[in-house]
Formats: structure tokens, C-alpha cells, sequence
């Protein structure tokens, strides 16, 4: 009798345990998309990040199948001979017939099998293959389309590819194919009308025509129901591409999605309902710093101080103690990014902290790669400035420092007015003299090819941010990602972000959010809107996320002007935070990354993987999923201690500031107490096994 297994896929603790095992050895699982060892966009990290868990699960029965790119395989791939027999003739058998597929090991955590095949060298099949699609669905791709010819190709040799599997088994295995995005959504619909006997799923991580509709400033989610489909993907030249989307989406076995806001965008654009969401993980350990997270904050954020030393050379006016650091980063997409709103922010928490005398600078970051031709000038010259002082000082404290040990070994203190001479005042007089500047600090770090017409500076010449004395917003834009050979600011993302006080990606269009769950996972405060796949899933799965240092911004159900005096407030309140509960605040943040780790996420995929076979081989597996019980929610309650406070919570945290011992005394604060009822709230990482019968 098969077993009957029910899970609710709707919160993470109404994912029941199986207590019995499902024997996966005739069961194979094909991962295909164009981003495998191929660094496109975001699915990669989704990828690459997944696969340890799902090659532990499946073992020696999971391949990756991407496009080979020669410059990839070199850093990333290990080729070696195919392991398992079917997949060596498959493989042999499509060599043989005019293709060029390669098989090896990805050189990533896990180290997954992967297939890849190289699509330039069937090109000769292209229009035989454009024929046949017309023939079979009516879809016809333009000549001048370079990424949808590549996806034709690229579909036809996964479809062989998967084909070729099954007739070279005797007894042919269980395949599952999961597809990502429309790059790869072809062959799944090959494989439906092939009738391949392979459960499939097909996952959109960002709908085309929506990404195409933000990029437009339409107003997206309030017309959702009455956008003209066809007309809007054809006046944009992507109808080809919407109808392999749409195509790809039907025809699954399972179609999921990674937030439920794209899932309600899907609905209305794909026309179909997705059957499950499968969220976006990370593997946490990659980013965990053990019990030290605090430190490494504490020693990134001196070295962006550093940087801003020699940045705001001769108007270093400010308090670099009480200076926070704010940042924006990602794609170069104004609007979608939520660029605009958080600028206008920044101008509007200018103007409360001034009127309030505030004594907080905020510092704030924009992250996003522009054209640009070389770094700026002045920019360079700050940093040579801040390295001359610091060599003039420690110059001046090694001559300082002889003339004290020759006094003290002659046994006499030394006189304070006789140990700088003349030529110490000249030398720092000299040094003080070089750091006098007429101009502002710049605002951008570049010499953009496109300044006069560049959204952001546009944007900061309007709202009057320069950089002055008087402003206690500053702003720095750097266009290019960071990097730690960089003569600017040598960091890496991982250790900026570590050293940052607060995150802000005001999203308009975001199907998940990547840049709020690296820093959540990093004990980074920030804020996410409920337009985001992140902001959604977080206020689905925490009681009150702002006191865990999530900050959700209505821009589904406000207008801009709402939204962004709702975001003005959020930065306001962060501001007055004292530097021991901005730490707590951190602490809240960083344990709940385990609301982020694959080891719980994995299991949506499991899920889905599930359900397709289920739907697929109904004689073999079962898949029963029960609606859950309002007792079965996975959601964090609030802190005991709100807004966080100081009080008792000394222990965890770097050097703290004497001057906010007595901060709010009466509030009492048990960091370990507090983290043991969080953990309450989460279950121990587990991986559902499977239950089939009769198989071989």
C-alpha cells in the first residue's frame, strides 16, 4: 500500500516529518537552467547556493544541466568522465549525432554533477529547430533575437538530452526536470509534447512582461488585472519570449514561484496559479561568523571609516562615533530599486534631524554600477591625503619617541615643551596645509559618462544634498561594484555590508531580495517593502519584524508620498537609537537567519519535487497536502524586550560607549533568555525523506 503523506507548504513548522523513508535510487533529478557555472543574474546565486542540500539529498542521482562557456568551465568546472552508465551512452550517443556535451563536477559547495551543453556548436540546426517550433506551437522567434535563438537551441538539447536518458535505460528511472526561467522553459514543453515520460517543473523567478511593465514607471500591481498581454509583450518585442514563458508555465507538471507576490503577478500574466512557492535560501554557514559577527562589524565599519576620512578631508566637521552608515545596492534600476523614494528620503531625514539638532551623521551609500571612465579625481586625492597624514603622524610619533627613551635612560622625565621641536610643527603644519579644500566633498566617487542625465545625481541636485557642513545627510555614490583591490574603498560586498548600520532597498519590483537576506544573515538591520518577495515572507513569519531590525514599507496599499514619509520615519527612529541598542538590535537580526537557511527553505523544493512526481506517476508516489491549522504557523514572536534596550546584555557585544551605560536602566534585558525563545520558534534543520513502492 503506498504511503499516503500530507504537508502544508504554506509555514515552515507545518511541514510535518515523514517517519518512514522514500527510496530515491530510481529517481533522478535533472536541474535545468542557462545560469549553471554561467553568472547571468541572481538565479545563479540561487543555484549555486542550493546545491550542497539537494546533492545531499539525491546524491549520485542529481545533475545540473547549463550552456558551455569555455571561460566559465576553466575557473568552475572539473570535466571528467560520466559516472553513471545511462548518462555515458546518452551523452556518447548525442556527440556522436553532431553535438558537443561535456560532463564534470561544479567547483562549488557540494560539488553537483553537471551536464553542459554547448549550444554555438548545433547552431547549424537553428532554423530546422525555429521551424519545427512553429509548426508545433506557433511561436516564432526573430532572427535578430540573439538570447531566444540561444533558448531554442538550448531547449531542443534538453529535450534530446532528457529523451536520450530514458531510452537508454532498460528499465527506465523516475526523472524529475525542474526548469528556471523562460532560457530553459523550451524543453520542458518538448518534453510535454514528446510525451517524455518526465515529471516537470517549471519555476519563474521574475515574470518577463512585469519586469519589462516597472521598467516603464507603469503603475504595475493596481492594473494588474487589465493589462492587454499580448498587446503590452508585443509593443516591447517580447512576445516571442512571453509566449515561451507562458507555454513553459502550462505545461508543467508543478509550477512554482519564489514570493507570493510574484505568484499573484504570475496569476494575472501567466495565467496560471503557481501550486506552491519555493522561497530563495542562502547557506548560512558561507556567512556566519560564528559568535563574532559583532567584531567583524565593529572592524568593517573602521575601515569604512577610513575611507570616509579621507573622503571628507578638510570638512571632517562630524563625529565619526556617531556617524551611521546607510547603503543602497544593486542593479542600476531607479525606480524598481526604490532609489527615488530613498533619496527623498534622505532629504526629508535631513531636514528632522537638523530642526531636532541632532548630533548623528548619516553617511549614505548607493552601490550601483553605472558607465563611467575612470575614478574621480578628487576622490583619489582624499584618500593620498588621509595616507600622508597618517605617515606625517606616525613620523612625528617616532621622533617623539626617541627623544622620550633617551630622556628615560638618562633617568630624568622628559620636559613636555622641549620633545616637539621646530621641525615637528613644520612638518605638521605642512600636513595640516595639504588638507585644506576649497571644493565639497564629491558626491560621486566616478567620472560618469552620462552625468547630465544620471537619475541619482539628477535626483541629489534637486533635493540639495551636496555634501555641506550644515547637512547632516551625506551622500556617496559609488557606480561599480566593490571590490577589495579597489584603491578607493578595498573592500569586498561582504565585509562593506558587515560594516554598514542599515541596509535600505525601498523596492518597487523585487521577486525575492537577495541584498536584505545577506544582511539579515550578516545581523544587518534593514528595510524591505511588501512588494518585495523578502518583505512579504518576513511578515508572514514574524509577529513584529521592525523589532528584529526588518523594516516592512507599505508601497502596495500607499501612495509615494505616504511611502516615503513612512520611510523617513523608519530611518528617524533608527537614528535616535542609542549604540547598545542598535548592538541588541543586531543580535535580534542575526538569529534570524536561520529563517533564510536552505536547510528549511530546501524543503519548498523538496515539495515541489514531490508533487510532481506524485502528478506524474500517480501509480508510484502519493501526495496528499493538508491545509494548515491556525496552531501550525511559523512566526516569531515579539521580543521580550521592546524596542530593544541595553540594560543586562553587555557580554555578546564590542567596546561600548560610557557616555550610554545609564541608557534606559529600568529595561530589563536578557539576551540569553531572550535568543532561547527564539529558538523555540524554529525547528531543527530537516530533511524530509521520500516514500515510493514497487520501485526497481
Amino acid at each position: 500500500m503506498p504511503l499516503a503523506r500530507s504537508l502544508s507548504v504554506t509555514s515552515l513548522s507545518g511541514l510535518e516529518d515523514w517517519d518512514e523513508e522514500f527510496d530515491l535510487e530510481n529517481a533522478v533529478l535533472f536541474e535545468i537552467a542557462w545560469e549553471v557555472a554561467n553568472k547571468v543574474g541572481g538565479i545563479y546565486t540561487v543555484i549555486q547556493t542550493k546545491a550542497r542540500l539537494t546533492a545531499e539529498e539525491w546524491g549520485e542521482n542529481y545533475f545540473l544541466v547549463g550552456p558551455y562557456v569555455e571561460s566559465n568551465v576553466r575557473t568552475q568546472v572539473e570535466l571528467i568522465e560520466p559516472t553513471n552508465p545511462e548518462l555515458k551512452r546518452t551523452i556518447d550517443k548525442m556527440n556522436s549525432s553532431g553535438c558537443k556535451v561535456y560532463f564534470g563536477r561544479w567547483l562549488i559547495e557540494g560539488s553537483p554533477y553537471v551536464v553542459l551543453i554547448d549550444v554555438a556548436f548545433t547552431a547549424w540546426s537553428l532554423d530546422r529547430w525555429k521551424s519545427e517550433l512553429w509548426d508545433l506551437c506557433d511561436i516564432g522567434v526573430p532572427w535578430f533575437d540573439r538570447e531566444a535563438n540561444d533558448a531554442v537551441l538550448f531547449g531542443f538539447l534538453t529535450a534530446w538530452l532528457l529523451g536520450e536518458v530514458c531510452t537508454q535505460s532498460e528499465e527506465p528511472p523516475h526523472v524529475v526536470a525542474h526548469f528556471h526561467e523562460w532560457l530553459a522553459g523550451l524543453g520542458l514543453v518538448l518534453c510535454r509534447h514528446r510525451q517524455l515520460p518526465v515529471a516537470t517543473i517549471f519555476t519563474t523567478h521574475a515574470t518577463l512582461l512585469g519586469r519589462y511593465l516597472c521598467a516603464g514607471n507603469v503603475d504595475f500591481y493596481n492594473n494588474l488585472a487589465e493589462f492587454n498581454l499580448d498587446k503590452e509583450a508585443g509593443d516591447r518585442q517580447i512576445y516571442h519570449r512571453y509566449c515561451l514563458e507562458r507555454a513553459a508555465a502550462h505545461c508543467a507538471h508543478v509550477f512554482t514561484t519564489v514570493s507570493q507576490i510574484t505568484a499573484i503577478e504570475a496569476e494575472h500574466l501567466l495565467k496560471r496559479k503557481p501550486d506552491i512557492v519555493t522561497p530563495n535560501g542562502l547557506n548560512v554557514k558561507k556567512f556566519s561568523a560564528v559568535h563574532e559577527f559583532q567584531n567583524l562589524h565593529a572592524q568593517s565599519k573602521n575601515r569604512i571609516q577610513e575611507f570616509i576620512r579621507g573622503h571628507f578631508y578638510g570638512h571632517l566637521d562630524f563625529n565619526l562615533d556617531k556617524c551611521l552608515f546607510l547603503f543602497i545596492a544593486g542593479r542600476y534600476e531607479f525606480s524598481n530599486k526604490g532609489a527615488d523614494i530613498f533619496l527623498e528620503a534622505l532629504a526629508r531625514l535631513n531636514y528632522l534631524l537638523r530642526v531636532n539638532h541632532s548630533d548623528v551623521t548619516v553617511i549614505a551609500f548607493f552601490i550601483m554600477p553605472a558607465r563611467t571612465n575612470n575614478f574621480n579625481v578628487e576622490t583619489l586625492k582624499g584618500q593620498a591625503v588621509r595616507k600622508q597624514l597618517w605617515d606625517t603622524a606616525h613620523t612625528v610619533k617616532e621622533r617623539f619617541g626617541k627623544k622620550l627613551y633617551e630622556s628615560l635612560l638618562v633617568g630624568q622625565l622628559p620636559d613636555v615643551s622641549k620633545m616637539l621641536d621646530k621641525e615637528d610643527f613644520t612638518i605638521m603644519k605642512r600636513a595640516i596645509f595639504a588638507t585644506q579644500r576649497q571644493c565639497q566633498p564629491p558626491i560621486c566617487t566616478h567620472n560618469m559618462l552620462e552625468d547630465s542625465s544620471d537619475p541619482i545625481l539628477n535626483c541629489v541636485r534637486r533635493i540639495g544634498l551636496f555634501n555641506s557642513s550644515a547637512d547632516r545627510v551625506k551622500i556617496i555614490f559609488h557606480p561599480e561594484f566593490l571590490s577589495s583591490t579597489s584603491p578607493l574603498l578595498p573592500m569586498d560586498y561582504e565585509e562593506f555590508v558587515r560594516g554598514c548600520h542599515l541596509g535600505v532597498f525601498p523596492s518597487y519590483y523585487e521577486p525575492w531580495g537577495y541584498t536584505p537576506a545577506e544582511c539579515t544573515v550578516m545581523g544587518i538591520p534593514s528595510v524591505s517593502t511588501n512588494l518585495s518577495g523578502f518583505g512579504c515572507f518576513m511578515e508572514e513569519h514574524i509577529a513584529d519584524p521592525s523589532a528584529y531590525g526588518i523594516y516592512i514599507l507599505d508601497r502596495r496599499f500607499r501612495g509615494v508620498d505616504e511611502s516615503c514619509n513612512q520611510l523617513t520615519s523608519y530611518l528617524f527612529q533608527f537614528c535616535k537609537q542609542s549604540r547598545r541598542q542598535r548592538i541588541i538590535q543586531r543580535n535580534r537580526t542575526e538569529r534570524l537567519s536561520d529563517l533564510l537557511d536552505w536547510r528549511y527553505l530546501g524543503r519548498y523544493y523538496t515539495a515541489a519535487r514531490h508533487m510532481a512526481l506524485a502528478k506524474a506517476f500517480p501509480d508510484t508516489y502519493i501526495y496528499e497536502p493538508q491545509e494548515p491549522t491556525s496552531t501550525t504557523g511559523f512566526r516569531y514572536p515579539r521580543p521580550a524586550s521592546v524596542p530593544p534596550s541595553p540594560a543586562l546584555s553587555r557580554h555578546s557585544s564590542p567596546h561600548h560607549s560610557e557616555a550610554e551605560d545609564n541608557d534606559d536602566e529600568d529595561e530589563r534585558y536578557d539576551e540569553d533568555l531572550e535568543a532561547e525563545k527564539d529558538r523555540v520558534n524554529i525547528r531543527q534543520p530537516y530533511t524530509p525523506p521520500l516514500k515510493n513502492k514497487g520501485l526497481f
